[in-house]
């Protein structure tokens, strides 16, 4: 059988990693890929007319090529191709794909309309208004500010689209970059201001075949950029983003006073499963938001849901009951949580998919392994090059950067390439570059491959949080 997997980064690699441990698999074809999506056997780039396919927002492209190699099964990784109707392409086609169609991608595609869908059918979730004024969003920011606040552009923005406000000069500012400097463009036309939750974040996936739905694991994802106390990163990433000069202290003192912002990134890290996710609260999770979800979308919007659903999950104490409460909903597997996740999949990832497509997940069988995977996300940090000092991700950065060692770290964890190419060597060509993966019996053991393998990899500027696996954000 032949495999197309739709993805650029790691997420891509480790599903193509995944599909590539299927003995019925001959083939797995990435489009666009990466060097990295070369890492694992079976897999290669897809290329029509000896030329890279060269987006994932090519969707002709992909489709043309799906047609002439005649591939068996199409996995989309990411929400953009999703959104722009890469399934219904590939489905008029006759090729069978795993994602769901154009019209149920609106459960990521607007915040807005899925938080008024949620409140109509009664998921939990936090309290919050829509907003297309910014002036009107700021008074109602001042009105309900209770020990923080969380502002968010309506469309997709590339993970980076939330933030978590811990001051209403904070909040302000969101609404701001988001509203008026359109720093996501069109997608921050409209925003979603919600009371901030406390309590334990889940990256919950599962998968459905628009009847059943199944659990698909889980992790605990790490978005902020840096580690707290890395004061150091800090003031480099500042000094970039400001173009002004601080001292550590400054920033030190700025930081703590809500001055300054631990900004959201796509993922620094992640571990699977999530160390607090007990069955319990796992069937607690599906019988009071997923379920519900795929169930009303059919009943009252009349549209099947087909693939994996990713519900960012906060679990929340009220009168002694742990209670899930939606954050938002993906269309599409976490990331990185995908990285810590596939590595456990303890069954065919083809058989699960074709499971999928025949409309027979309810008698699958999905199993994970026991182990515990870690995931650390290397990325292009602040580097002073031709152009002056850039702050590096979630900021403008440097690439073309030489990476070496990565094939001394594969000897201790697995390796998933973000955005990486191969010249005379590896080079980075993105703000996320490697995602380094260890395996163990506990999450700590799983942290020490991970961070031994690390230490044997080095690019100019890389940066990485070092709490990845630990309690903090």
């Amino acid at each position: 059988m032949k495999v197309l997997v739709v993805d650029a980064g790691g997420r891509g690699n480790a599903i193509a990693h995944a599909f590539s441990r299927s003995e019925k698999v001959k083939e797995v074809y990435v489009a666009p890929g990466n060097a990295g999506s070369l890492f694992f056997p079976k897999c290669k780039l897809a290329e029509i007319d000896g030329k890279i396919i060269p987006s994932i927002r090519s969707i002709e492209e992909i489709v043309k090529f799906a047609k002439e190699k005649d591939v068996d099964l199409a996995f989309i990784g990411p929400e953009e191709p999703l959104s722009l109707g890469i399934v219904d392409r590939l489905e008029e086609e006759g090729i069978p794909a795993i994602g769901p169609k154009k019209e149920s991608t609106i459960l990521e595609a607007s915040k807005c309309w899925t938080k008024d869908f949620l409140a109509k059918i009664n998921v939990p979730i936090p309290k919050y208004k829509n907003f297309d004024d910014p002036e009107e969003a700021k008074k109602y920011i001042k009105d309900e500010f209770r020990d923080g606040i969380v502002v968010k552009a309506d469309g997709l923005a590339a993970g980076k689209g939330v933030y978590v406000c811990d001051s209403i000069e904070e909040a302000f500012r969101a609404v701001d970059e988001i509203m008026v400097q359109k720093k996501f463009g069109s997608a921050g036309d409209r925003i979603v201001v919600e009371e901030r939750l406390r309590g334990v974040e889940v990256a919950f996936t599962a998968i459905s075949d628009g009847r059943s739905v199944k659990p698909f694991g889980h992790a605990r994802d790490y978005k902020r950029a840096f580690d707290p106390d890395d004061f150091d990163a800090i003031r480099d990433f500042y000094m970039g983003t400001m173009k002004r000069f601080y001292t550590k202290a400054e920033v030190e003192r700025l930081f703590k006073a809500g001055k300054l912002l631990n900004p959201n990134t796509g993922g620094m890290g992640a571990v699977s499963p999530h160390p607090f996710v007990t069955r319990e609260i796992e069937e607690k999770i599906m019988d009071m938001v997923v379920e519900p979800v795929v169930k009303n979308f059919r009943e009252i919007e009349g549209k099947k849901y087909v693939g994996i659903i990713y519900p960012v999950i906060m679990l929340v104490r009220e009168n002694e009951e742990l209670i899930p409460k939606v954050l938002e909903i993906n269309v599409r597997d976490c990331d990185p949580g995908a990285q810590a996740k596939f590595p456990r999949l303890d069954c065919d990832l083809f058989d699960l998919s074709m499971a999928v497509i025949d409309k027979e997940l309810q008698d699958f069988e999905i199993k994970f392994s026991d182990d515990f995977c870690v995931a650390v996300c290397l990325v292009s940090g602040a580097l002073k090059g031709r152009e002056g000092l850039k702050p590096g991700y979630p900021g403008d950065h440097y690439t073309n950067q030489p990476i070496s060692g990565i094939e001394k770290a594969m000897e201790d964890a697995v390796i998933y390439a973000n955005g990486i190419a191969k010249q005379d060597g590896f080079v980075t060509t993105g703000g996320r570059v490697l995602t380094v993966v260890g395996k163990g019996k506990s999450v700590e053991a799983a942290r020490m491959k991970a961070y031994s393998a690390i230490e044997k990899i080095s690019f100019p500027g890389m940066r990485y949080r070092k709490s990845i696996g630990l309690e903090v954000d």
